[in-house]
């Protein structure tokens, strides 16, 4: 058990940062040849002697760029991965902020009790919305829409927003485990990012060096 949990925490930082390049590549070349083939037009007209193989060089460049309509709505698909998968991951990591400056002013149990009742209501939400999403990817399995300007790759908006059901899953299940923590007093929070003390901490450590 604990090897295949071990197994999906690095699963889920790959995964993440394969998004993240994969919107950045496709970006970065998207971009590149918008700015290339102009620059080859330029130097073919102004250089009389090369203008034929600068602007042969011109066209295909903006051929691909004209190829590559694409991009925009794959990184679209890309980033709503990332956000969507990201969700759980930010629960695993605290990467999500907690506002709790009062909660933390009352005793232990009062902590842990405000906490059950905290994550019972992310367990609730996150439950809601997986049901709900998943309802809405059946019917657009049903109904077989392709996805715009990614149709060409057979790509429909069911294939992009199982994301969404499979997210929520993700985090339910991260609030399960936040739980069962807090029930077998592992921890007395949601253990979110406490942005106040992170700030603390870094003017402390500022004030050492000097």
């Amino acid at each position: 058990m604990h090897r295949l949990r071990r197994f999906w925490e690095h699963f889920e930082e790959a995964f993440i940062a394969f998004l993240l390049a994969a919107m950045t590549l496709v970006t970065f070349v998207y971009v590149v040849l918008n700015n290339l083939y102009p620059l080859f037009y330029a130097i073919g007209d102004a250089w009389e002697g090369g203008s034929a193989l600068f602007l042969g060089i011109g066209d295909f460049l903006m051929e691909l760029a004209q190829e590559m309509v694409w991009s925009v709505a794959l990184t679209k698909v890309l980033f709503g991965w990332l956000i969507f998968f990201g969700i759980a991951y930010g629960v695993r990591t605290a990467g999500h902020l907690g506002v709790d400056a009062l909660v933390k002013l009352a005793s232990r149990p009062a902590q842990r009790l405000l906490a059950v009742i905290a994550c019972l209501c992310c367990m609730v939400y996150a439950g809601l919305f997986m049901v709900a999403s998943f309802k809405w990817l059946m019917a657009l399995i049903q109904a077989g829409i392709e996805a715009e300007d990614l149709d060409q790759f057979g790509i429909h908006l069911s294939h992009i927003a199982m994301i969404v059901p499979f997210g929520f899953a993700l985090v339910l299940i991260r609030y399960l485990e936040i739980m069962w923590r807090i029930l077998m007093r592992g921890q007395i929070n949601l253990g979110l990012a406490d942005e106040a003390a992170e700030a603390s901490k870094l003017a402390s450590h500022h004030e050492d060096q000097h």
